[in-house]
């Protein structure tokens, strides 16, 4: 009887699942350590932060300039209605003026046309006018009716004596046909600079150009302006 009773627990001891021992998992690789991607990735960070702090430090060393907001032709002048001041990266390669010293701009001389919206450098300027050989700067004053509307700096123009003047007086040196009651001074002068004088002009029309003509033509062009003998066309070359 016995026998029996431990054959039949052992019988249900057996059918139970088996739990496995702790001998029995399997065993796992330990984890591999890589110091030297560890430190590559902290070298990066570092950089990088250093980079972005060079670029804000950069950014904000910053100097205020002149820069011209309408055109300067050659051999002329800024002035204060001209210019403004903008702020730009501090570099000692390039030669800035800065806003500071605009007194000292005004009493020199542009070497050549600067265009609107150019920050200027000191190269640009001199003590005095530059003219090409064999040219020369003349001023002349026109009336409304002696100019086209919307001639501006840089413009190719032909200069005729007009009026009673015309008639009597074909002598200059580059006088070179008629045109309908008008002799031709020059065929080929460029627009300097300009000047309506401010409001005047609304109400009178007036207009002072500064024309660059060739040397042996200023003569008969200053004579025909000194008499209020002159007038422009804006001729094809523009």
């Amino acid at each position: 009887m016995k026998i029996q009773e431990r054959t039949g627990a052992g019988a249900g001891r057996a059918a139970a699942p088996a739990q496995p021992t702790v001998g029995d998992r399997l065993p796992t690789s330990p984890r591999e350590r890589k110091p030297a991607l560890a430190a590559l990735a902290v070298l990066l960070i570092l950089v990088g932060a250093l980079g972005a702090t060079m670029l804000v430090l950069q950014a904000g060393d910053r100097i205020e300039v002149v820069k011209v907001t309408k055109d300067i032709p050659a051999g002329e002048s800024v002035t204060s209605d001209d210019v403004t001041s903008v702020m730009v990266a501090a570099d000692d390669s390039i030669n800035y003026i800065p806003w500071v010293k605009l007194g000292t701009l005004k009493t020199l001389k542009a070497k050549s046309t600067i265009y609107a919206d150019t920050v200027v450098m000191g190269q640009m300027f001199g003590a005095k006018s530059s003219l090409p050989d064999g040219k020369a700067f003349v001023g002349v004053a026109l009336k409304e009716g002696q100019y086209p509307a919307d001639i501006k700096n840089g413009d190719i123009v032909a200069v005729y004596r007009v009026g009673d003047h015309a008639s009597s007086s074909n002598s200059g040196s580059g006088s070179t046909g008629t045109s309908a009651g008008g002799s031709l001074i020059v065929d080929k002068a460029r627009v300097s600079s300009k000047s309506d004088n401010g409001d005047a002009a609304v109400s009178t029309g007036n207009l002072s150009l500064t024309l660059l003509v060739d040397q042996s033509d200023a003569a008969a062009v200053a004579q025909a302006a000194s008499v209020g003998s002159v007038a422009v066309v804006v001729v094809p070359g523009n």
